[in-house]
């Protein structure tokens, strides 16, 4: 199972790493859909299998479809591709760099001092997390999922107005050319 943990963690990385140097928005997000199943075989070689369920369906399932479906309607084109080139340049990565370095440290302190993982009598049963998150806050959830279906609807319709915008313009402009062709 260590080689397991150790492979899905390069994988990972690896992942992550080609998820946010990507200039395609598609793209990117694909390799984040790779990094979290990577995560999940990690969670589940570390003997936590529905943690592993829940980050396939929650992240993987969900939420990074949800955001391809709306990368995918906006249609950014070009244009976009050349707002990130400007967001790869090195003075952007500063911040996220120490950050990183910081969690990087932290895991280094936790291996060295050998910190043990959760005891058995820490275990929380799926059951008992359900009871949880489907119980008292069953009204929280579906207002996530409300609100999660209100900015697809919202994408969707900026896309929409975007894209018509252009075709308009683009005619406007097609139409100026042809008034000063005549003349």
């Amino acid at each position: 199972m260590i080689v397991a943990f150790v492979i899905a963690g390069i994988l990972s990385i690896v992942s992550t790493l080609l998820a946010v140097s990507r200039y395609s928005a598609v793209h990117a997000l694909l390799y984040l859909i790779g990094s979290l199943l990577a995560l999940a075989v990690a969670f589940y070689t570390l003997g936590a299998p529905y943690a592993a369920v829940l980050e396939i369906m929650v992240y993987a399932g969900a939420i990074v479809v949800l955001l391809l479906f709306v990368v995918m309607i906006m249609n950014l084109g070009n244009r976009r591709r050349e707002e990130e080139r400007a967001l790869l340049k090195p003075s952007v990565w500063i911040g996220p760099s120490i950050v990183v370095l910081l969690v990087a440290v932290e895991l280094l302190v936790i291996i060295v001092r050998g910190l043990a993982p959760a005891t058995k009598g820490s275990y929380i049963p799926a059951l008992a997390v359900n009871a949880v998150v489907f119980g008292p806050y069953i009204i929280g959830v579906e207002l996530v999922s409300f609100l999660l279906l209100a900015g697809v609807v919202s994408a969707f319709h900026l896309g929409r107005r975007r894209k018509e915008s252009i075709k308009q313009g683009v005619a406007q402009d097609d139409e100026q050319r042809r008034r000063e062709a005549v003349k």
